[in-house]
């Protein structure tokens, strides 16, 4: 049987409070419409304010693509781009004046609203002028002119319920069925086990992955496993890291940790021994 997708919601480290505090740094997180929660993780926002300061922000893999749209460009052509998908960390110097939206798509369904295929984007950002034509600066002035978040996101939900309504829907696909096994695993899997669950050869999964995302199944696996493990890590208190190696698969405490190292670039307990923020950001 074909799993529903059950998604597990993506982290990064500004939401999960891992990243000491900036007085200047500003990161939320907002839901979206109940039409698009099978297609978008969140919209994400992020404010600096620290004049002439570049402000470090860590981006991890997340198994996601983002369109992001910088609200304070000048030329409405260059403010928004699309950012593919990420396999490992990267420390992004934000200036400080910075003020972005960003709409973070699970990569296996934003076809349906980039018209191309996450491979197109092969790990770096587009602009989204490139994907979308005129329909992208567009959407930067609506977005730039918009009175307040809640306006903003309701231009942003209205164009991409349209393109939703224009495009053409493939629940039976290899790659939705293939990564609703990998969600409902939590990544605890093997491409083996995977091509098992979907009566195809590893070679057809690996072809078929790496056409649409660029990426392998094994890395997808990695990814989803990854993100498991740092919400269990973040729910629990005392952290038992061979106790998650067991719960997660990997080799011994070791192996995870690589693992965790890979995709943070820093150990779980170097990560997790910052101390957390409270709801004002401090």
């Amino acid at each position: 049987m074909i799993p529903i997708l059950t998604r597990c919601r993506p982290v990064q480290p500004p939401a999960l409070r891992l990243e000491p505090a900036h007085s200047g740094f500003r990161y939320r997180e907002f839901l979206p419409d109940k039409r698009l929660e099978p297609y978008v993780a969140c919209y994400w926002t992020i404010d600096c304010r620290a004049a002439g300061e570049a402000i470090p922000n860590r981006v991890i893999p997340d198994g996601c693509v983002d369109i992001i749209v910088d609200l304070k460009a000048a030329a409405g052509a260059n403010a928004a781009f699309a950012s593919g998908l990420m396999t490992t960390f990267e420390t992004i110097g934000m200036p400080g004046d910075a003020a972005s939206f960003g709409i973070r798509f699970f990569a296996e369904s934003v076809h349906h609203f980039l018209k191309a295929p996450v491979s197109a984007l092969a790990g770096y950002r587009v602009s989204l002028e490139d994907l979308w034509g005129t329909e992208a600066e567009l959407l930067v002035d609506e977005l730039t002119e918009a009175a307040d978040m809640a306006q903003i996101i309701e231009k942003a939900e209205s164009r991409l319920l349209v393109r939703l309504a224009e495009a053409k829907l493939d629940q039976g696909h290899l790659l939705q069925t293939g990564m609703g096994y990998i969600y409902a695993h939590r990544g605890k899997l093997s491409v083996r086990q995977l091509a098992e669950l979907t009566n195809y050869s590893e070679r057809n999964l690996r072809r078929t992955f790496q056409r649409e995302l660029g990426a392998g199944p094994k890395e997808l696996i990695d990814i989803v496993r990854f993100q498991s493990l740092l919400q269990e890590l973040r729910g629990s208190s005392g952290h038992r890291f061979a106790d998650a190696a067991l719960t997660f698969g990997y080799f011994d405490q070791s192996h995870l940790i690589r693992a965790f190292k890979r995709m943070y670039g820093l150990p779980p307990a170097q990560a997790f021994a910052v101390k957390p923020m409270d709801e004002s950001g401090m």
